[in-house]
């Protein structure tokens, strides 16, 4: 059981990590034409097109990486929650 429980852990947190990189990326031009920022895309690309459908962008600027974030997290303490039987 704790290995599915850091397992889960690592694997949001590497996820996370991937969604601020993405959002990063957007500051440099050409980045997400590199080689890396295409691996990027491939990756983050489904999970925020879901955020895509609300508009939560405030004055010219997305939080959808920021709300992405946020759910992910949550998801993750619902899941340690079932896992550890809270």
């Amino acid at each position: 059981m704790l290995f599915l429980i850091s397992v889960l852990r690592n694997l949001v947190s590497i996820y996370t990590t991937c969604l601020v990189l993405y959002a990063l990326i957007s500051w440099f031009p050409g980045g997400y034409q590199s080689k890396f920022g295409q691996f990027l895309t491939k990756l983050c690309d489904p999970y925020l097109r879901f955020f895509d459908r609300f508009n939560l962008s405030f004055g010219g600027v997305s939080f959808n990486i920021v709300v992405a974030i946020f759910v992910l997290q949550i998801i993750e303490r619902v899941l340690l929650r079932i896992l550890l039987g809270y």
